[in-house]
């Protein structure tokens, strides 16, 4: 008995020994108002912005307006619940989403959580929503293409890894089809996308998901979604979550895509919130800052330089650690190999060592936000702060779509200030003057229209112009791998289509793909292996459609 008792007591006496108090310091408040996803609360002394705070029933907030005497909180859930008197408590945490590659192939709501039942999400770590862009020297130039799959757009208003191309355009006009076909274009490939769904009705975000899922798109898209039944916070802070997952791919060293669908309804929610916390309204009721809340949130798209270190020549493997540099010195920048390069040649046993570049470095964040016009008005107050602080923009005319020109794309009012660099050198040598010679075709176009007669230069500059209007139209949810498009636009701009009578020209368009498919398979490799056309390759292709012309009928 007496070995019992010896035994309790050691065993109390260790959990007395290892028992530790953390104590933490939390802010404690009472609820003044609240209503309509809005509460005001006093007591939050110590309250950081963006910290995120709890009420009693264990609804989360955000601290959003520091004032002096109260603290203006914006309710992320069902507020129907909070009360004046009600208590609420900081967290000592800033606001937050989980992080990490359990997210992809998965639907969650603005918080980060799963909403499309297949259970909890396993996740590396926290990343606030909210963070500072990379400087100037984190970055290097963009000059990798994104494979949109769309021809309009790869060979018009290329967009390169890193780069912010905004898609604008009135209601109704394709413009989520090009950010979908661009997803789907991506199965199979290295870039990670993220889709962020803001104020669109649940039927629709559930018919993304199903066309995403049906193309096999899921496996590498994450989805946020803010949809219009939930409250205006919620819309608000949804891009942020977005931008943070991804984020989080590109500092982890890869390459990702996100989708900002759209950044209208984006500002109308943050109108919203403000108007209820009494911030001064400026133009069109909106806040005055609305041009900073875009654009801290798009600067984030960048694409991030390669870091190398100099290891030994018996060094196994293609990247790097810190503690592998055998001069434990980093090289990181703009000009980060340049200086490796010269640090390298500068060794005495140069000839023993080699550059290899660091883990997790050299990833990229591409940034397709979409804005929604009224009446084709891009001078509102919307379109023009984000087209201002975008690389460029890809306009699609209401009236084109309705002609039955899909995509609707105006290649009048598009542009890439990216250009060339974010194409592969085939695209720039089959569409090099295409943009150019579009809008010219539309604008001749419109002035024949009041012409009896024209001369037979500008006849057949029309005739060329209307069968290359045929090449760049595309069916929706169809993206065409690049070696197609450049086999397609390559017959356009040479002239090899301009006997193709106009009512038959997508007949004959997919007649010459499936003839290179089946019959020219090899060219078709080397376009896709090399990017480029060289003279014997650019001959090859020449004559390989010249023949497919000979047996059309």
């Amino acid at each position: 008995m007496s070995d019992m008792i010896k035994d309790i007591s050691s065993s109390l006496q260790k959990q007395i020994e290892d028992f530790s108090l953390d104590l933490a310091l939390r802010d404690v408040g009472t609820v003044t108002e609240a209503g309509d996803g809005i509460a005001r609360a006093t007591g939050l002394a110590d309250v950081q912005a963006q910290e995120l705070v709890q009420f009693d029933n264990g609804v989360m907030g955000i601290a959003f307006n520091l004032e002096e005497d109260e603290v203006g909180i914006i309710i992320m859930g069902e507020f129907s619940g909070i009360e004046e008197g009600m208590t609420v408590r900081s967290t000592g945490r800033i606001a937050s989403v989980p992080v990490g590659d359990g997210m992809i192939g998965r639907v969650v709501n603005a918080l980060g959580q799963p909403i499309d039942g297949k259970g909890p999400i396993a996740f590396d770590h926290y990343r606030p929503i909210e963070r500072i862009a990379p400087g100037v020297i984190q970055r290097k130039d963009v000059d990798t293409p994104v494979q949109t799959g769309i021809k309009a757009i790869d060979s018009l208003t290329p967009v390169g890894r890193g780069q912010r191309q905004l898609i604008i355009g009135d209601r109704q006009t394709g413009k989520t089809a090009l950010a979908i076909d661009t997803i789907i274009n991506q199965v199979g490939q290295d870039l990670l996308c993220i889709y962020v769904a803001i104020g669109q009705k649940k039927a629709g975000i559930a018919r993304t998901v199903a066309i995403l899922e049906e193309h096999g798109a899921m496996d590498h898209t994450v989805i946020v979604v803010a949809s219009a039944e939930e409250p205006a916070a919620l819309q608000y802070i949804a891009p942020y979550a977005g931008c943070a997952i991804g984020e989080e791919f590109m500092e982890t060293g890869r390459d990702a895509l996100i989708v900002y669908d759209d950044l209208s309804k984006h500002a109308w929610a943050y109108r919203q919130v403000s108007l209820l916390l009494r911030r001064p309204p400026g133009r069109e009721a909106y806040p005055g800052d609305l041009f900073y809340l875009h654009s801290r949130l798009l600067e984030r798209a960048a694409r991030l330089a390669d870091t190398y270190v100099i290891t030994p020549n018996d060094f196994k493997g293609d990247v790097a650690t810190e503690k592998d540099a055998v001069d434990k010195t980093i090289y990181g920048g703009p000009l980060g190999k340049h200086n490796a390069e010269e640090a390298l040649e500068a060794m005495d046993n140069s000839k023993d060592h080699k550059l290899v570049e660091l883990e997790n470095t050299g990833g990229s964040l591409t940034a397709l936000p979409i804005i929604e016009t009224l009446l084709g008005d891009v001078s509102a107050y919307v379109p023009t702060n984000v087209i201002s602080i975008t690389d460029g923009q890809i306009y699609l005319e209401a009236n084109l779509f309705f002609a039955g020109i899909r995509p609707a794309i105006n290649a009048g009012q598009s542009v890439s200030r990216v250009g060339g660099d974010a194409q592969t050198k085939a695209m720039r040598q089959v569409a090099g003057g295409l943009r150019l010679d579009m809008a010219a075709f539309r604008d001749l176009a419109a002035f024949a229209q009041f012409g009896s007669s024209l001369d037979k230069a500008t006849q057949a500059q029309l005739n060329r112009g209307q069968r290359l209007q045929e090449i760049l139209k595309q069916p929706q949810y169809q993206p065409v791998p690049l070696e197609k498009e450049i086999v397609a636009i390559f017959s356009g701009t040479s002239g090899l289509a301009d006997k193709i009578a106009i009512d038959r020209m997508n007949e004959w368009e997919e007649g010459l793909l499936r003839f290179m498919e089946t019959s020219h398979s090899d060219i078709l490799d080397t376009i896709r292996k090399e990017k480029a056309l060289s003279d014997e390759l650019r001959e090859r292709l020449k004559t390989a459609i010249e023949t497919y012309n000979s047996t059309w009928s």
